[in-house]
């Protein structure tokens, strides 16, 4: 079992590892490649910079220094946490007993710019089955998504009801394993309904009217999932019931400690200011408590 799994590579992450690192808890980073920081083309406003450096050269710098401390990474894509005391991080290369988790991973994504997605959350719209698949049971359920992440909220879903359809709005799925559960790949027009969700509003398919067939354009469902991407800091919060703030970001206390014990979050998911430095001082503090944290659990057993 580990001691600390840290997921996300970014100044926050590697921040965590460090830290965790010199104080000989032996850090895991799982990561799924660079994130937003990719989208920095110069950084200056950063302390020891003399000159600017693109993202993706601080990104590198981050993870050569943290191999030089002997901190191990895994690239791979969370899915999802379970456990309480210890932990269990889901990913698409295998599971990962711990006694500690941080939380790396970035800001919260925006949900996609469907009509009736924002107008329908929590009237149907969910953003994670683990919490809500008990209100669906033998109802109709969609997901939305094309990767690992849409399809392991859909096995979930599958547990609770037979009826699972995944919806890639468009994209083309790209699943790493093979499954049963039906995909349908037309792009989403709104999702409708009137109180509650009655379903999804599709394009009509083309290429089947040309040749005579007629194409339903609504699929009824009671619940939507949302599942685009990868599996972020919220997502994974809100999945294990850790308390989330009113703008949607992970709630933690000054030693970037969440509401469930041993789960940790520092950077960008923790809102507040969306800069390096404020990252590289969260993960910095979020290290040091997972580091206290165990060492207090392994006293008192």
């Amino acid at each position: 079992m580990e001691k600390v799994i840290i997921i996300g590579a970014g100044p926050a992450g590697i921040s965590a590892a460090l830290y965790t690192a010199r104080g000989n808890m032996e850090p895991l980073i799982i990561y799924n490649g660079i994130g937003d920081l990719e989208k920095a083309e110069k950084i200056e406003n950063y302390y020891g910079l003399e000159t600017p450096i693109s993202g993706r050269e601080l990104f590198e710098r981050g993870i050569s220094q943290a191999k030089a401390l002997g901190v191990r990474f895994v690239k791979a894509q969370v899915l999802g946490i379970t456990g309480f005391d210890t932990f269990t991080v889901k990913t698409t290369v295998g599971d990962f007993d711990t006694e500690s988790v941080i939380l790396a991973t970035g800001g919260k994504r925006s949900a996609p710019r469907i009509p009736g997605i924002r107008e329908f959350e929590g009237k149907g719209v969910s953003y994670c089955a683990v919490c809500d698949a008990f209100f669906y049971r033998g109802k109709e359920v969609a997901v939305l998504g094309n990767s690992d992440f849409a399809l392991h909220e859909a096995e979930e879903l599958k547990n609770v009801t037979p009826s699972v359809t995944i919806y890639t709005n468009g994209k083309e799925p790209e699943f790493s394993k093979e499954h049963p559960i039906a995909v349908n790949t037309m792009k989403i027009q709104a999702i409708e309904g009137g109180d509650r969700v009655a379903g999804l509003r599709l394009e009509s398919d083309v290429s089947a009217q040309a040749e005579g067939e007629a194409q339903p354009s609504f699929y009824p469902a009671e619940g939507v999932f949302v599942a685009l991407g990868t599996a972020g800091s919220t997502e994974i919060a809100r999945q294990m019931g850790a308390e989330l703030t009113e703008k949607g970001t992970v709630k933690v206390d000054d030693e970037m400690a969440t509401t469930i014990p041993g789960l940790f979050a520092a950077g960008d998911c923790t809102g507040g200011l969306l800069q390096v430095s404020k990252a590289v001082y969260e993960g910095s503090m979020a290290g040091i408590s997972a580091g206290k944290y165990v060492r207090r659990r392994r006293q008192s057993s």
